[in-house]
């Protein structure tokens, strides 16, 4: 397998594009925005410089990667020669049911068709398509390049060799591939978003202020960062559609999603795309500050 097809070039889909370019993968990059696609190929260079400055890569690797990939606005141009499409779109339900429905038509019947969903059901997925067989999920963490993870999720009719080629794909990629099956959330979003929530929970009752909620988490549990922080990090609108996918999925009330994450979605308070959340982010800073919205300290 040497030719790949990403479709999708924002954060995800330009660190996809990169990884695999990054080992020797030809990568056709796809969007339907020749904006968004002269973006990403600046972010995979700044990238790459990063790793360069590192001293993880040299400057042929670097060349290299740039060279392997190749920008699409026709889909249909794009994933002709694909053996493999990683579809990395929006998390929209609708979105992606019509680029498989369009992949269906425009790619092989062996081309493996992955999706990068971190949430919605590989099965309904690859029910609109006349090769279910070779649907699969493909999700990968962010920040790409860095993160070893690669969640691989087989859908009801997701063939052996398929997952098996996958797994050994993601090896290639200097990955840590995990087989798991589709269920609402798979296994990543199914513990993460409830925690997230729980956290979110926990500041709306009063529980405990953004700082001491992070923090606990942090020097208590030992995570990286706290939930509050990492919602802001992936998008308080992307939780709140991964928790309502849990929330229809399983039809328990253990998974609505906190009134205050709905009402900060709402309000366009999504985190560090919209520059506030938790926390408040300004370009060029790397402090950490707590919105004004949930500066007050917890009565003692």
């Amino acid at each position: 397998m040497q030719q790949i097809a990403v479709i999708g070039a924002g954060t995800m889909g330009n660190g996809i594009a990169h990884v695999f370019a990054q080992n020797g993968f030809k990568v056709n990059l796809i969007d339907v925005s020749a904006p968004a696609l002269e973006r990403a190929l600046q972010t995979i260079e700044k990238n790459l410089d990063r790793q360069l400055a590192k001293g993880s890569i040299t400057e042929d690797v670097k060349r290299q990667t740039l060279q392997y990939i190749t920008t699409f606005t026709d889909l249909s141009a794009g994933v002709k020669t694909a053996e493999l499409v990683v579809e990395a779109a929006t998390e929209n339900v609708d979105l992606k049911l019509k680029i498989f429905k369009e992949l269906d038509l425009h790619t092989s019947p062996d081309t493996i068709l992955a999706t990068n969903t971190s949430s919605i059901s590989i099965t309904r997925i690859a029910a609109v398509t006349q090769k279910a067989g070779k649907v699969i999920g493909m999700h990968f963490m962010n920040p790409v390049p860095v993160m070893k993870l690669v969640e691989i999720i087989n859908g009801y009719a997701t063939e052996q060799t398929v997952t098996a080629a996958i797994v050994t794909l993601s090896e290639q990629l200097g990955k840590v591939p995990c087989v798991v099956n589709d269920y609402p959330g798979f296994i990543a979003n199914r513990i993460l978003m409830p925690m997230i929530n729980e956290a979110i929970y926990s500041l709306y009752e009063g529980v405990a202020g953004v700082t001491e909620i992070d923090t606990v988490m942090k020097l208590g549990m030992a995570h990286p960062m706290g939930p509050l922080q990492l919602a802001d990090f992936i998008g308080l609108d992307v939780c709140l559609s991964i928790m309502r996918v849990l929330h229809d999925g399983f039809g328990n009330p253990k998974y609505a999603p906190c009134p205050l994450l709905v009402n900060m979605v709402t309000a366009g308070y999504l985190g560090v795309k919209s520059g506030e959340g938790f926390y408040k982010y300004e370009k060029g800073s790397k402090d950490l500050v707590v919105s004004e919205r949930f500066s007050k300290t917890v009565n003692i």
